[in-house]
């Protein structure tokens, strides 16, 4: 099969499983959001990244897509505004004539201890990772139980499974979008079932989340060495994580033949969690 490579990207093999699928990535311009974009493009889908404020940053994105041949679009907007998020998801499928699969990647970080954390740290926080996920999917959903079928992936964290000491907001953020995924996987299915569009050959709609360790990305650029040596430390595979290795988790979910999936959470944390 043919091969595409992108600058600073492993090579990866170019498939078929999403071709003629629709796909907007939140936050998917750079780091886990790029790579997640680029794996479904590999796999044939149309690419809708959405971003926040780096206008220049997201045209330097598409312009990269452009290059692999991937069809694609950007829109800007901000996760933590419902309205911005009907308007992006309208957008896309305006643009594109549907959406097959929304991925939640968009999230920050306001690290501070519990008790130096102010109120509008928790709140921006929660809006962003939580809110933005919910209002994203809410969006979205009406499109997809129309058409029977859909994928929603949702990118959590390590972090949301164990804690992490600052990160009390970022925390409550990702361990929530635990319950959001599997009562949004219960409410589609049963959705479907009383319309009459779930049956044993429908791929319907599924509902995931993937949830990364400590991945190399700009996050992790604050942190210092010392305090990285000590994360791998903890990891039992005895390294970082790389951006490629939680879009492929991705790009799988979103596959047909993953339809008997969901309400699920897929750690990709080289064992860290154990």
């Amino acid at each position: 099969m043919a091969t595409t490579e992108v600058e600073g990207e492993p090579k990866a093999a170019q498939g078929e499983k999403l071709k003629g699928r629709v796909a907007l990535v939140t936050g998917g311009t750079r780091g886990i959001g790029a790579a997640i974009c680029r794996s479904l493009a590999h796999q044939g889908a149309t690419i809708a990244a959405g971003y926040g404020r780096d206008q220049e940053r997201a045209e330097f994105f598409q312009h990269e897509l452009k290059q692999m041949g991937v069809d694609s679009s950007i829109h800007q907007g901000n996760v933590a505004s419902a309205d911005d998020c009907k308007r992006t998801v309208g957008e896309v499928i305006d643009h594109h004539g549907r959406l097959d699969i929304l991925v939640n990647n968009a999230g920050i970080t306001v690290d501070k201890p519990i008790l130096k954390m102010a109120d509008d740290d928790w709140y921006k926080v929660l809006a962003v990772n939580l809110s933005g996920a919910f209002f994203m999917s809410q969006s979205a959903l009406q499109h997809m139980m129309d058409r029977g079928t859909g994928r929603i992936v949702n990118i959590s964290s390590i972090v949301g499974q164990i804690g992490n000491i600052g990160q009390t907001n970022y925390a409550a953020s990702k361990s929530g979008m635990f319950g959001l995924t599997m009562t949004l996987a219960r409410e589609t299915a049963y959705g479907l079932k009383k319309a009459g569009k779930l049956d044993d050959d429908s791929i319907g709609i599924t509902v995931n989340t993937v949830a990364p360790g400590f991945i190399e990305t700009e996050m992790l650029d604050s942190i210092p060495e010392k305090v990285l040596d000590r994360i791998r430390s903890q990891i039992p595979l005895g390294r970082l994580g790389r951006v490629d290795e939680v879009a492929r988790v991705v790009h799988f979910l979103c596959a047909d033949a993953s339809s008997y999936i969901t309400g699920q959470v897929w750690a990709v944390n080289g064992g860290q969690e154990m």
